[in-house]
């Protein structure tokens, strides 16, 4: 009888000896696995060409698993902030270790002759590689500059712009004139005499001349603001401001607002209590009362005559007769 030997493939333990790659359950395996790497290497291959660059991430740290070599292989070639796809299985695919590993594979597993050179790359091809590498790289540096280039005509608008808003701002406004937006006829000297002679006149004349009204009465489109103005004036000037006026009414008495401290702390004593059960011991105990200092509390009978059963019947007694008189009450109030 043969000896066992283990298949990594198949995972199984044979004692048939060689026979076992023969067997349809082994090539059936191999031809599994080899099309599953067969794929990855594809992809490398058809990098060799045009190789390409990126920045780096930290998906790019991802590797595979050489069946050949029974090892992890890094897929991505990674250094410093950069990495060139697919050229670490390129570079791991062109070894010579890999070839021998790959004869080495195909003699055990009795593989297909014509598959063993897709699975490995020639010198020439790998040269090849390194020639678009290089070509990649320095597009991709022409790049970088162009987005630099990009960001920096950004930066620069958005400073030219900053600096025209501040020139605006730090310029002086030109000063407006006062003739300018006056609806009624003659120069702003004229109105300004004629606001200052009306609001110093007594206010039993404030009362429009019959003048006034005649040109009032003509239909002219045009707004007089003089007894406006005169009234707003002698409003303002009458007035008492109104810091003056809180300050009259409160420096009389010190009336407090709100209720006082004690009465809170009262309201929140209240409110805790409302929060437990109405039933509890002491719930109707009146802590005003005076009391001598041989008193003892009588909660729950515990120090009466009789055993806590007893107490405890006598209590849901009093509940009962409690609640039902209750429930009269409410009764006699919805017949009333």
């Amino acid at each position: 009888m043969a000896p066992a030997q283990r298949c990594p493939l198949c995972r199984q333990t044979f004692f048939c000896g060689r026979g076992h790659v023969y067997s349809r359950k082994h090539q059936r395996q191999l031809k599994t696995a080899l099309d599953r790497l067969l794929l990855q290497v594809e992809a490398a291959r058809r990098a060799i060409r045009t190789a390409q660059v990126e920045r780096y991430v930290p998906e790019h740290e991802r590797c595979c698993w050489c069946l050949c070599c029974s090892c992890e292989v890094r897929k991505h070639l990674s250094h410093g902030n950069l990495t060139v796809l697919h050229g670490g299985l390129l570079e791991h695919l062109a070894s010579p270790e890999h070839k021998k590993a790959t004869n080495r594979f195909w003699w055990e597993n009795k593989a297909e002759v014509h598959m063993k050179e897709k699975f490995l790359i020639s010198p020439q091809d790998y040269a090849r590689f390194k020639k678009s590498m290089v070509k990649g790289l320095d597009s991709y540096e022409e790049k970088e500059d162009e987005v630099i280039k990009e960001m920096a005509a950004q930066i620069r608008e958005v400073e030219h712009s900053r600096q025209e808003v501040v020139r605006s701002v730090l310029e002086p406004q030109a000063v407006p004139d006062p003739e300018e937006g006056s609806s009624a006829p003659g120069s702003w000297k004229g109105t300004n005499s004629q606001i200052a002679s009306t609001s110093q006149q007594p206010s039993y004349l404030d009362l429009p001349s019959a003048t006034e009204l005649d040109w009032m009465d003509t239909g002219q489109p045009l707004t007089f603001i003089g007894h406006q103005v005169q009234w707003l004036s002698q409003e303002r000037a009458s007035a008492t401001p109104p810091w003056m006026v809180q300050d009259e009414e409160y420096s009389s008495g010190n009336q407090q607002i709100g209720p006082s401290y004690e009465e809170f702390l009262k309201e929140k004593e209240k409110q805790k209590l409302k929060k437990l059960p109405p039933d509890r011991v002491g719930a109707n105990f009146d802590h005003s009362s005076s009391t001598s200092a041989g008193w003892l509390p009588s909660f729950g009978r515990v120090w009466n005559n009789g055993r806590r059963w007893q107490s405890r019947h006598q209590f849901k007694t009093e509940a009962a007769a409690r609640n039902k008189q209750q429930s009269h009450k409410g009764k006699n109030r919805l017949v009333s």
